[in-house]
């Protein structure tokens, strides 16, 4: 108990440590930001761009698809371009090509090298060069750049417009025409990109060779290439991880850990009796099952239109289900289900564990199902009506799509969710109240699941941090508060406890070594993942030293994952342990791929891009892709689903339990996965790499390396792991189905029976 006691009192200690660097470091983003101009001028005084532009810019961009429609400073989707990236690029060609005629009279290609190289020197110091006053909040441009600018600027208006003769480069981009059907919108959005490219290439104030996002993108026309702490500190993260993955391994094999019990000689849950909150909770999971193949089904689309762009077999599916919304649906799909499996999850365990129910708790259980549905189907539908019918960025950002990556509700639904998510862990706490009051030796384990439940239900507040006029740098630092710290940090903490409660209440598990084993591995799995989350702000504005912080902590996130081979192996052998534990196989075998997907996708996949300088090539490529596949799905949801199923079991008459298709089903998950993880993703994110580092992110994004024959005939190459992978999740509709319709027909089949008996 005392060295429990220890453990709890670190895990504190790191806790409170870790979110106050994590606070400083936002106040330094803060202050640190690229700055909004109050105007963008010319040597002549005249105004290209004022500050409002750029704000209602940025709000026209997020309305029109946001993140699901090209990214900015590498973040969001991967068809249309970084428009950062691409703007900049552009820019740079324009202005180089105005002087090359004004001074030669020659197009640049057709100069000598000589007076190449002189252009190109010359068009480094003038984009670099910060020509910002903060007296004044003012840019200046010279006379040649404001005209390149100005063609860039045309270019893009067109393009969200509906000029006719960027139909097939909108086509390429899987963009509808009239994305921005009001002309002063499309002006803004051009001031934005402007300045999201300013910011990109243009030299911190007191520094040379060093840009506002740490000279992100790569692109060697305006002298970004990886600065020396990019290198720097990916060498030494390299080195950390291998010294704390060997000291994990060597502290793991110095302790004395006690062996797993004797199992039972039957199942110790085989008599529990479901309360009606209990029962309550199983249409939770039916609704999880038609989320998951609304998700694939979204999927399917939204890969194809990497391909044709608009149409989906000929068909114009795009007039009613742009890129965007299918996107925006499948990565928002994805969060909802897997949250929804855990938030079921908690709500069966907790009486059981317990054996008390609240009064009013199957009330509330059946509230929350309506409410969370409600926020499902309106924040979808909203979302697709405003997309389409381009309602506008008011619109869009309280009750429409945001724009922004895995949160994309509008803030109507997000403030709707986070009271539902409170009120979700009030009916938690009221279930589990008795339990932690009662000493036992499982009250570590269960403090454990409420204390992470408060997390979840807390921690979802940050999704109300920023506003619509939010700096876009401070969006993306509480956006990735919500979906690393959120989604990757307490609900794992919340599953990997819940998986321990029902191993010990299955007395598959040693309460005393669950409660210390969950308080060390949660310790170590946070002093990594708090500070582990400014790895992906690298390259968002920040200040250099997010690179260090992010680079060291972000490395110590894989440590846990070496061990995770023994704890999918300690999973195998509880599966064998005793011939009643078949009955739980499924559910544990999911158990033991989320080890084998932790370590593949989270593990060699994640930190593939991890290190600063393997983000700087690949961000915003499929190798991410790839890594949130794996991780997403091979981790949290097939937790989800194997925490539904074992579920179900408890809910279930058990005469209607079909393993012969879950089998089928577990197989095809993640043999299916798998396949499109390397048959498809991984080898176009490594050819996106090459080209990334070969000519620069502008290249790696451009419909030149999204559309060669290469890259389309790998997207063809999912076909088969998708076909595989949605075989899989329609057997688990079939063995849902299945198992309604028999308990249905066993019901019935039991109440002549006992029609007699109750007369």
């Amino acid at each position: 108990m005392h060295a429990s006691r220890k453990l709890w009192t670190w895990l504190a200690l790191i806790c409170a440590l870790s979110f106050a660097v994590l606070g400083w470091v936002g106040t330094e983003i803060y202050v640190a930001a690229p700055p909004i101009p109050n105007k963008v001028v010319d040597i002549r005084g005249d105004t290209l761009f004022t500050a409002a532009q750029v704000q209602r810019g940025q709000q026209a961009w997020l309305a029109a698809g946001g993140q699901q429609l090209g990214s900015v400073w590498g973040h969001g989707s991967y068809v249309a371009p970084d428009w950062s990236a691409d703007w900049l690029h552009r820019e740079a060609l324009a202005l180089r090509e105005l002087w090359a005629q004004k001074g030669y009279g020659l197009a640049f290609e057709r100069l000598g090298a000589g007076a190449q190289a002189d252009l190109s020197a010359r068009l480094q110091a003038e984009m670099r060069q910060n020509t910002y006053d903060p007296q004044s909040g003012t840019i200046t441009l010279s006379n040649e750049r404001a005209q390149a600018v100005e063609a860039v600027a045309a270019h893009y208006a067109g393009l969200f417009g509906d000029e006719q003769q960027l139909d097939k480069l909108r086509e390429q981009y899987a963009m509808n025409s009239g994305s921005l059907p009001d002309p002063a919108d499309r002006q803004a959005l051009t001031a934005f990109f402007f300045w999201a490219a300013w910011s990109a290439a243009t030299d911190r104030p007191g520094e040379t060779g060093l840009s506002y996002t740490s000279n992100w993108p790569h692109d060697e026309l305006v002298g970004n290439t990886p600065t020396a702490g990019a290198g720097i500190w990916s060498i030494a993260s390299v080195i950390l991880m291998i010294a704390a993955i060997a000291a994990m391994i060597f502290f793991h094999a110095a302790s004395k850990e006690a062996g797993d019990p004797v199992p039972p000689q039957a199942d110790p849950l085989f008599d529990l009796k479901p309360t009606p909150s209990m029962r309550a909770t199983k249409k939770y999971f039916y609704v999880v099952i038609g989320l998951i193949l609304a998700q694939i089904g979204m999927g399917v689309i939204t890969a194809h239109y990497a391909v044709e762009g608009s149409s989906f077999f000929g068909l114009p599916l795009a007039q009613i289900l742009p890129f965007s919304v299918s996107r925006t649906i499948h990565t928002q799909f994805a969060v909802l289900w897997i949250a929804t499996a855990w938030l079921a999850t908690g709500l069966y365990i907790a009486p059981a564990i317990s054996g008390y129910e609240p009064r009013l708790q199957k009330l509330g259980v059946d509230v929350l199902f309506y409410a969370l549905l409600f926020i499902v189907v309106g924040s979808t539908a909203f979302g697709w009506l405003g997309t389409l019918q381009h309602e506008g960025s008011a619109f869009s950002f309280w009750i429409g799509n945001q724009g922004l990556e895995f949160t994309s509700m509008g803030r109507v639904w997000q403030i709707l969710l986070f009271v539902g998510l409170l009120f979700w862990v009030t009916l938690l706490g009221r279930a589990l109240m008795p339990a932690l009051k009662r000493p036992s030796e499982s009250r570590g384990l269960i403090a454990m699941v409420f204390l992470s439940a408060l997390c979840i239900g807390g921690f979802y507040a940050s999704s109300l941090a920023w506003g619509q006029h939010t700096h876009y740098s401070m969006i993306e630092y509480w956006r990735w508060w919500l979906v690393h710290l959120w989604v990757e940090g307490f609900f794992e903490v919340f599953a990997t406890a819940v998986i321990a409660l029902l191993f010990t209440r299955l007395g598959l598990l040693r309460a005393s070594t669950a409660n210390s084993a969950i308080v060390m591995e949660t310790i170590v799995f946070l002093f990594g993942g708090i500070l582990g989350t400014l790895h992906h702000l690298y390259f968002t504005g920040t200040p250099t030293f997010v690179i260090a912080i992010g680079a060291m902590f972000s490395a110590l996130e894989v440590v846990p994952l070496a061990m995770i081979g023994v704890e999918a192996y300690h999973n195998y052998r509880r599966s064998k342990a005793a011939p009643w534990v078949q009955t739980y196989k499924w559910a544990i075998m999911c158990f033991i791929a989320v080890g084998f997907w932790n370590v593949v996708g989270a593990g060699l996949l994640g930190f593939s891009i991890n290190t600063p300088i393997a983000l700087y090539y690949m961000q915003g490529l499929n190798m991410t892709a790839a890594h949130g596949h794996a991780a997403l799905f091979g981790v949290y949801g097939m937790l989800g689903i194997g925490l539904m199923l074992f579920c179900l079991r408890g809910l279930s008459e058990r005469a209607a339990w079909a393993d012969n298709l879950l089998r089928p089903m577990f197989w095809c998950l993640n043999i299916g996965l798998a396949m499109m993880v390397f048959m498809s993703l991984v080898p176009s994110g490594i050819y996106q790499a090459w080209a990334s580092v070969s000519k620069g992110m502008w290249f790696a994004r451009s419909p030149e390396v999204i559309h060669s024959q290469f890259i389309e005939t790998l997207v063809w190459m999912r076909v088969p792991g998708d076909l595989v992978f949605a075989l899989g999740a329609l057997l688990l509709a079939l063995f849902a189905l299945r198992l309604w319709a028999g308990g249905r027909r066993l019901r019935a089949q039991a109440a002549p029976d006992a029609l007699p008996a109750e007369a």
